[in-house]
């Protein structure tokens, strides 16, 4: 017996209710037989010009719409907020949540049967597969795709990482002002995302290796003829999946996550995918906690691309992508289903690695057991993360005294201070800018090197924050401390002059101070007043989850997918 489709409610219906919403889509243009029960596919698109990233999606609308078209379906595009990483303030984290919103109720008030989510920027792909997996409806990704490699005095540069090196050498003295200027002009030469393996390529290659894209997906760079295809196919995919009713929930099972861990591991991927995936399975009803992403701790990486290693996306794309990945990853991936309706292992069929400097083998890794590891201890009893891949080895294990930053405009007023009392050993403190106390939690963990330790030729410390930092940065950078400052959680309490434990292989982040005395300084404490009292900014505030719980809103865990049955005229 074949499922009413849930487009038959707004279109299928002869009278008033089904006149009003046919009529009025035909003002477009389309004929009566586009309403003839065919499946209706909404494009959810997040292009914008205020985010670079995804201001290629456009284009890549039309190749989806082809597809659709060729499948016997029925193509409608609809915008979504859209969230610019590098343009919005405070923070575009603090709107993830709200685009997941927006995604969600555009998918629920609308009368499509299945949509496919075009995003890119960091933000927009969780975001869109959060509200999307609320609904349950058949879903599938298509990225933005990562620019091309930037350019500079004959050499390869990558977006984020080599900004963060000239910054450091241009406060060195290494660098003129002049030359980092006319770097800018090189760095960013095609519309995508960051062309290094920050949040934005991380968050694709993870769609991939959970099997809510088509194979390749994650690394065709924006401009790949190639991409358009993929487009294309995947709209003809779409209309298969509302077909067979393959939805988020058959997909998005606790091996796919699994798998997804094991993959950021391999590919040297964002901290960032933490928040995100803990997020997408609170969405989805599956039991993941920080404590999984242990998963990968052992998984060596085999991708050498930025911050990592010394590629760049577009060279990971030419060596193989993700099929690569997958393949090497093969005997670890857990048996899961995928947007193709198989198992995960297809999207490996016919791999071919073309360029092993770039993608490593297993056995012959670029470094051995670099995944994420996740730290606790009285400053952290909900947990913290570093990234191994990007830190320097020695400073893994580290006992220092402290230097503690208030707060963001603390730093930024006395980091460069000649007098900062500080030493390569120290441990920065960096307090304020978690979840609420942003708010927003921000990508600004990998604190700055003080100058005057720069000027020595210093360019790693240990830095300790709740906040979050960028997939394309580096560092020996402890983050996601939880709970938050701002939430009363221990990093409220340190002071200058204590000393800090860090032990990456224990799992430990230990503030060596005694409870007698943390207790006089609980006592003492006092949150520091809201940064916002309206909005959606205060409702935020009022109501995200901590780092560990993925930061979503707690009203938006779990998902909705009863039938809009109320009508509109």
């Amino acid at each position: 017996m074949t499922k009413t489709r849930r487009s038959a409610a707004w279109y299928g219906k002869l009278d008033k209710d089904g006149f009003i919403h046919r009529s009025w889509m035909k003002n477009q243009g389309f004929p009566d037989h586009a309403f003839d029960g065919r499946p209706i596919i909404g494009i959810c698109n997040t292009w914008s010009e205020l985010t670079p990233c995804n201001s290629g999606l456009r284009d890549l609308a039309e190749g989806v719409k082809r597809g659709v078209w060729e499948a016997g379906g029925f193509p409608v595009e609809f915008p979504v907020m859209s969230l610019g990483e590098t343009q919005m303030k405070p923070t575009a984290m603090l709107f993830r949540n709200l685009l997941a919103m927006d995604v969600e109720e555009s998918i629920r008030a609308y009368g499509i049967d299945g949509v496919v989510l075009l995003g890119g920027c960091d933000k927009t792909t969780p975001g869109q597969l959060m509200g999307a997996a609320s609904v349950d409806i058949p879903a599938i990704v298509v990225s933005s795709g990562p620019m091309l490699n930037g350019k500079w005095r004959g050499k390869d540069i990558g977006s984020g990482t080599d900004v963060w090196k000239f910054s450091e050498a241009v406060r060195a003295g290494d660098m003129t002002l002049a030359d980092f200027m006319n770097a800018e002009s090189g760095m960013s030469r095609s519309k995508g995302v960051c062309m290094t393996m920050g949040t934005a390529s991380t968050m694709a290659s993870l769609a991939e290796a959970m099997g809510m894209c088509l194979p390749t997906n994650a690394a065709l760079p924006a401009v790949d003829a190639r991409r358009m295809a993929l487009a294309h196919l995947t709209g003809k995919r779409i209309v298969e999946m509302v077909e067979e009713d393959l939805k988020p929930s058959d997909i998005l099972t606790r091996a796919a996550f699994e798998n997804a861990i094991l993959a950021n591991a391999a590919v040297g991927g964002s901290t960032n995918a933490v928040v995100h995936l803990l997020a997408l399975a609170g969405r989805v009803g599956v039991e993941l906690s920080l404590k999984d992403i242990e998963i990968g701790s052992d998984v060596p990486l085999l991708v050498n691309c930025m911050p990592s290693g010394q590629y760049l996306m577009e060279d990971f794309c030419y060596a193989g992508g993700m099929p690569v990945v997958l393949d090497e990853l093969s005997h670890l991936l857990r048996r899961a289903k995928t947007v193709l309706g198989g198992d995960i292992s297809a999207y490996a069929d016919g791999a071919e690695c073309f360029n092993r400097d770039v993608i490593h083998a297993f056995d012959a890794p670029l470094k051995h057991a670099a995944g994420l590891r996740v730290l606790r201890g009285n400053l952290a009893p909900d947990g913290a993360i570093v990234k191994p891949s990007a830190a320097t080895d020695r400073l893994l294990e580290h006992e220092a005294e402290v230097y503690v930053f208030e707060n963001i405009e603390d730093l930024k007023a006395n980091i460069d201070r000649d007098d900062l009392p500080v030493t390569p050993d120290t441990i920065l403190v960096l307090k304020g800018c978690g979840p609420k106390g942003y708010p927003g939690m921000p990508e600004v963990g990998n604190m700055p090197i003080p100058r005057k330790l720069v000027a020595e030729g210093v360019r790693d410390m240990v830095r300790v924050s709740d906040a979050r930092m960028s997939g394309t940065a580096f560092g020996t950078v402890i983050l996601h401390v939880a709970p938050e400052a701002q939430a009363g959680g221990p990093l409220a309490l340190v002071q200058t002059g204590d000393r800090i434990r860090v032990s990456a292989s224990e799992g430990v982040l230990e503030l060596l101070v005694d409870e007698a005395e943390l207790s006089k300084r609980r006592a003492a404490w006092q949150p520091d007043p809201p940064h916002y009292t309206r909005g959606y900014a205060k409702l935020y505030v009022d109501t995200v989850l901590q780092a560990d719980k993925g930061a979503d809103l707690d009203f938006l865990t779990g998902k909705d997918t009863r039938p809009v049955t109320r009508e509109s005229h």
